[in-house]
């Protein structure tokens, strides 16, 4: 990693002048442009069979249920601008039996440009907190979480229907100051400083199946909260450029940009744009996003607060399993969306009961 870093700080102290002035260009309006040229940069494990999913063909694939039962009141059909009709306590089911592995829950697999096609797989919510702070929040969507193997292949647990992580950095005063990446019920934050780069992007890198985000290649034993190890018993898997060929993705050629306030008690989203890359099959692209101010991009179904996937299957479900008196389980409910990741939160971590960390050094 230290390789990337170095090589773009050398290019682009060759060329100085000319990147400014190409880089001004290409946040548009609402979006600062440091919220571009600081956005993680991720890879993908390199045996990850479930990729980065695009959010409105989801809607397609799934219907309202509570209870395991449809909701026959629900907008039909069900699209990205009429979803914030559903309550909280919806989940958005598989229309298919997630046991045959239907084509859809694989998403697409980033191009040599790091795109994932036309249809948005990321939004980019940018929350004010005054004071010069800005938290910018990269979030990614998948179809399907596979919840890994573990005891050598014994017991494969923690599987679910839709799957939004995310990075957070604050900003302050236009400098990244610290980066938070999302693991399972909780996650971990570093100082910008520390981090690998690509350039001035920082690396993130996703666990195999389980999408959850790090700051470092390698294993990630997250058996303990707050305290990963690297190596355990539940165990996630990542790997990078140097090691085994990771997929690299660049969340921002297939984002969509928000703004989010909450002053009056609810929350509110703006439109702000489309991360766009070049001419599709160019592999330079990824390296200059740009934002379409013009594009058309829905909000409100960043307003919907029930689960992205199916819930949990009960006992007499026979594609469920449990282990250890029900601690681990095969299939679990999908996630919530956006809006329910504490855009508006005061620190870096979410408020979750867990002691805040701010590392300074890297590690699993």
């Amino acid at each position: 990693m230290v390789r990337l870093g170095f090589a773009a700080a050398l290019l682009g102290a060759a060329s100085s002048s000319a990147a400014t002035a190409s880089l001004e260009k290409r946040a548009a309006e609402g979006v600062p442009q440091y919220v571009l040229d600081y956005a993680p940069l991720s890879y993908l494990h390199h045996s990850e069979a479930y990729f980065p999913a695009s959010i409105p063909a989801h809607l397609t694939h799934v219907q309202p249920e509570t209870n395991y039962t449809p909701i026959t009141s629900a907008p039909d059909p069900l699209t990205l601008d009429n979803l914030d009709q559903l309550s909280d306590a919806v989940y958005l089911t598989s229309k298919d039996d997630v046991t045959t592995d239907p084509a859809w829950l694989r998403g697409s697999k980033p191009d040599c440009a790091g795109a994932t096609g036309e249809d948005p797989t990321a939004a980019v919510v940018l929350v004010e907190k005054g004071t010069g702070i800005l938290d910018a929040f990269y979030l990614y969507f998948y179809a399907y979480d596979w919840g890994g193997a573990y005891l050598s292949g014994a017991i494969q647990a923690g599987n679910h229907v839709g799957d939004w992580e995310h990075n957070m950095v604050r900003f302050e005063n236009g400098t990244p100051t610290y980066v938070w990446y999302s693991q399972h019920s909780n996650g971990q934050a570093f100082a910008y400083k520390v981090l690998h780069k690509d350039g001035k992007r920082p690396l993130n890198y996703i666990a195999n199946g389980t999408h959850a985000n790090y700051a470092i290649p390698g294993t990630h034993d997250h058996a303990i909260p707050n305290l990963n190890l690297p190596a355990g018993l539940v165990e996630d898997h990542t790997d990078g450029p140097d090691t085994q060929g990771a997929t690299r993705w660049d969340p921002l050629l297939g984002a969509w940009f928000f703004g989010y306030s909450n002053s009056s008690g609810s929350p509110v989203f703006t439109a702000l744009g489309a991360g766009r890359g070049g001419a599709e099959g160019e592999c330079a692209a990824a390296g200059a996003p740009t934002v379409d101010a013009d594009a058309q991009v829905p909000t409100n179904w960043l307003l919907f607060e029930g689960k992205w996937g199916d819930q949990e299957y009960p006992e007499s479900d026979p594609r469920q399993k449990d282990w250890f008196d029900g601690l681990l389980k095969r299939y679990g409910s999908g996630p919530t969306g956006p809006v329910r990741k504490q855009l508006g939160r005061e620190k870096v971590c979410p408020d979750n009961g867990i002691l805040c960390i701010l590392r300074w050094v890297l590690g699993p």
